[in-house]
């Protein structure tokens, strides 16, 4: 017979179950449609697909240059800002344009022709497929209060996966306790089947469902692990126009050699430093990583550098949250896992449901 512990514990976890249960899967799912989203994207547009001949720029090449005068001459907003991403692939050259400040701020993304001379494709974000399912898992499109939804929901989504352990946490025989009875009731095999997903995703999902915490909710990373603040320097400001970019990704490059350049930030505003961001060795993450690097625009000077290894135990282990979370961490073995794992709270819900209305069903039974 069941303890009360054990009792109030089921209940909850039916509760849960039954009432995040929905949204734990519809997370999971577009989480899973969005470990290749890039590549899926480009294969719905055949215009970026075109320029896949070209050759991958990196922070020498001249082409900067001439991507970022064509930029301009296409969007220009007083305290705008222009964000390139380098690949390091051929074909096409994304970036994003923001015309007013802030990270989140409506924004088009913008994809240019490999030598730099023509935009072949913009887009809203939010205004294409992949980018709307990105906002579904992140924000629930509901903008930051969706954030906060998402957060917090996932908070109540770990207690879900350890009361479902607790729930099942066997009293006797452990061979017993993880048999799939082939050939019991319908009602047994959906229990059973239920419960081996679970527990067979348990230790993934919870690492899957807390690093997505911690990206939806900034303010409890900072209180768990205090990774250093990324500078905002103050720019020195000279009268003289903006130096080339191709000589202010050499000197960020210099600022941190044998980091690897993967974004930079071009504002409008002159005054404004550019921002160069690099993946340094140890930095896990091969698209968003952590350090930076801000220079004058005006001068070329480097007013601030933000080097992940030089900021202590919790940036770096901060740093591990975004490639545990989408799958990057071991290459495209862990991507594939990572878009399997994502379709195990859909079947847990659904296995879930059906068992639970079956047996009200057999309760309801004169």
């Amino acid at each position: 017979m069941a303890t009360p512990a054990r009792v109030l514990v089921r209940r909850l976890h039916l509760w849960l179950g039954l009432g995040l249960g929905g949204l734990f899967a519809l997370l999971g799912l577009t989480g899973s449609a969005l470990v290749f989203y890039t590549g899926i994207d480009a294969a719905l547009h055949p215009a970026v697909q075109v320029e896949r001949e070209g050759s991958a720029p990196d922070w020498r090449s001249p082409v900067w240059n001439v991507v970022l005068a064509t930029a301009e001459r296409s969007r220009h907003h007083p305290g705008g800002k222009w964000t390139f991403e380098v690949t390091g692939e051929g074909g096409a050259i994304p970036a994003r344009y923001y015309p007013a400040p802030g990270h989140h701020a409506d924004r088009e993304m913008i994809w240019f022709s490999a030598d730099g001379t023509r935009i072949v494709r913009a887009e809203p974000w939010g205004g294409y497929l992949m980018s709307w399912l990105y906002q579904l898992h992140m924000e629930l499109l509901a903008g930051e209060i969706g954030h906060q939804i998402v957060g917090w929901s996932g908070m109540a989504m770990l207690v879900l996966l350890v009361t479902g352990l607790w729930a099942w946490w066997p009293r006797g025989e452990w061979r017993k306790a993880l048999a799939f009875k082939r050939g019991a009731a319908p009602i047994r095999r959906l229990r059973d089947l239920h419960k081996l997903s679970g527990l067979w995703s348990m230790a993934l999902l919870f690492v899957l469902v807390a690093t997505g915490v911690l990206l939806a909710l900034p303010a409890v990373t900072r209180a768990v692990f205090a990774p250093a603040a990324v500078p905002a320097p103050r720019p020195i400001v000279t009268g003289a126009g903006r130096i080339p970019i191709a000589r202010a990704l050499a000197v960020a490059q210099q600022a941190l050699p044998g980091g690897r350049l993967t974004f930079f930030d071009v504002p409008t505003a002159t005054d404004t430093p550019l921002r160069m961001r690099f993946q340094v060795p140890g930095d896990p993450h091969p698209r968003f990583p952590g350090s930076f690097v801000f220079v004058n625009q005006g001068t070329g000077h480097v007013l601030a550098v933000h080097d992940i290894r030089r900021g202590g135990t919790g940036t770096r282990l901060a740093g591990w949250i975004r490639t545990l979370h989408d799958g990057t961490i071991g290459g495209m073995t862990t991507r594939i896992l990572a878009l399997a794992l994502g379709m195990v709270p859909a079947m847990l819900f659904a296995t879930g449901v059906l068992h639970w209305l079956r047996r009200r069903q057999a309760h309801a039974r004169p």
